[in-house]
């Protein structure tokens, strides 16, 4: 299979995004998000304190805008008609002094632009002007969601990445499985399951694999015994005792596509009252499951797993959504949420994760992709959801 996106995909993706520009009687557009650049160029890259954006300028050209250090990065992987660099940030002359000029030369300056936000973001140091104050907009309009939007339903080419992730992130977790023991610390087993899978999956894709993110990789993020009842708690090295529960994530990105799995499960033995969670939680997740198919909001799909919470006195235990949707992102819009009026469409992908997390027991949570089918949905991840399958000995 081809490990990546088409040259031709990525294309008509610039087309589909430039034939809303005309529509909405803008004359171009400035994009500063990661996901979104990638999405529309196949450029992917690390976002630092050095401002990165893709336009679409009056003339129908797009352009990259990159700090030097980037610059023959993208030339040799951007599919754009320009890529421009600047010195470095902050320097003696700020960034965006050198994309107003950009701006200037390819002839914004009065003219009708789409804006997905107001200037470059990050957490990591930079400062800088509000892309308004750089030039004289006749008109500026909210390009917010647009992208995003555009990632909603996935090509066959990305489901089949997706599809690709699925496979080793249930190596990764598989090994995770076998090396779960008592005595046995979180770390050390993580690492060892990641590093094996990961090697496994190098040498069988071979050079033309791209992760583009994360290879084969899979983990406990510190949900081990009484600390799996933190839904997103953080590694703590804690050594595996028997009877903890354990709740799992494994994943793999190709070419930036990613997938969800996540298992619970136990270390040699099962109490009554793990047991009566765990089928529950499984419960949970089948209702979701059974709601999932074309042309309903989303938020019926967690309308349905709210009764069941409801009707099984589980409200106390469950804080949050049944899924989201994933794909260049791991959590991405649109969300399985009573809020969320989404309709959902064949080719969308979501994770699927109802859990239940009781304070000094732990955990109970599986997490499984899926794709939205004509019918219903489609397992993409395949790893054993039964009991009996996911205690470790």
């Amino acid at each position: 299979m081809l490990l990546s996106i088409s040259k031709s995909e990525i294309m008509q993706r610039q087309a589909v995004f430039q034939t809303r520009l005309q529509q909405s009687k803008l004359d171009g557009a400035v994009l500063f998000r990661v996901a979104d650049i990638f999405y529309l160029t196949g450029f992917h890259f690390l976002p630092t304190e050095r401002p990165i954006a893709f336009l679409v300028d009056p003339g129908q050209q797009t352009h990259l805008f990159v700090p030097e250090l980037e610059r023959e990065h993208a030339e040799s992987t951007a599919y754009v008609d320009h890529v421009h660099s600047y010195p470095e940030y902050p320097s003696l002359r700020h960034p965006m002094e050198y994309l107003k000029d950009l701006l200037q030369e390819t002839h914004f300056e009065g003219k009708r632009l789409g804006l997905d936000t107001d200037g470059y973001g990050s957490s990591m140091g930079y400062c800088g002007p509000a892309f308004s104050s750089l030039i004289h907009l006749q008109e500026k309009g909210s390009l917010e969601g647009w992208v995003e939007e555009m990632r909603f339903v996935k090509s066959v080419a990305e489901i089949e990445l997706i599809r690709e992730s699925c496979r080793w992130a249930n190596l990764a977790h598989q090994l995770l499985q076998d090396y779960s023991a008592v005595g046995m610390r979180e770390i050390e087993v993580s690492a060892r399951a990641t590093m094996e899978a990961t090697l496994i999956m190098a040498d069988a894709l071979g050079p033309s694999y791209k992760p583009h993110g994360t290879p084969a990789n899979a983990f406990f993020r510190g949900q081990v015994g009484p600390m799996s009842a933190y839904p997103h708690s953080f590694t703590q090295n804690i050594v595996m005792k028997k009877g903890n529960n354990l709740v799992t994530a494994a994943l793999a990105d190709v070419w930036g596509y990613k997938s969800e799995l996540e298992r619970t499960m136990f270390v040699e033995e099962v109490s009554p009252e793990q047991e009566h969670f765990f089928h529950l939680m499984k419960q949970a997740q089948e209702v979701a499951f059974g709601a999932i198919k074309p042309h309903i909001p989303a938020s019926k799909v967690d309308d349905e797993v709210q009764r069941f919470i409801q009707e099984n006195n589980l409200r106390e235990y469950c804080p949050h959504h049944s899924g989201h949707a994933i794909g260049l992102l791991g959590h991405e819009a649109p969300f399985f949420d009573l809020g969320d009026h989404t309709i959902l469409k064949p080719g969308m992908v979501f994770s699927v994760e109802p859990g239940i997390f009781v304070k000094g027991l732990g955990g109970f949570r599986h997490s499984d992709t899926v794709v939205v089918t004509e019918t219903g949905m489609e397992f993409l991840t395949f790893y054993p959801r039964d009991l009996e399958s996911l205690i470790c000995s």
